[in-house]
């Protein structure tokens, strides 16, 4: 792991709590071929800042901190898109996983395949890609 004092990261950055940073970390390593890149944890275990790297783009999570505004909440009215050159391989990986079907993956109406999987720790994703 690599501690970067203040990067620069191009774009918005997803940044959100989950149950447990470790076994999220663990997860998305599997799922999506995330590699970490940072974690920040406090005395108590806690992680207060999780930086991984997917597909070339940085997510950012924690785990809950009820104390400051951060209780273990599953994401509402948000879904992270992995656009990748083949949509079939990164869902089998992804469910493979253990992450579970919302969306079944099928060309859609604008002609991409496009599918969404929500992970175990309530976040939904995109998998998009050419058809």
């Amino acid at each position: 792991m690599v501690e970067e004092k203040n990067p620069s990261i191009p774009g918005v950055i997803a940044y959100f709590t989950v149950s447990d940073t470790k076994a999220a970390t663990a997860f998305y390593e599997k799922a999506f071929g995330a590699t970490l890149k940072d974690r920040r944890e406090l005395p108590d275990g806690r992680s207060m800042h999780v930086h991984v790297e997917i597909n070339g783009g940085a997510m950012f999570f924690n785990d809950p901190f009820p104390e400051h505004g951060a209780p273990d909440a599953p994401a509402k009215n948000v879904t992270l898109h992995v656009v990748v050159d083949d949509a079939d391989q990164r869902w089998k990986r992804a469910t493979e996983a253990g992450a579970e079907i919302a969306v079944p993956l099928e060309v859609a109406f604008w002609g991409d395949k496009y599918g969404q999987v929500k992970d175990p720790f309530g976040v939904t994703w995109g998998i998009v890609g050419p058809a």
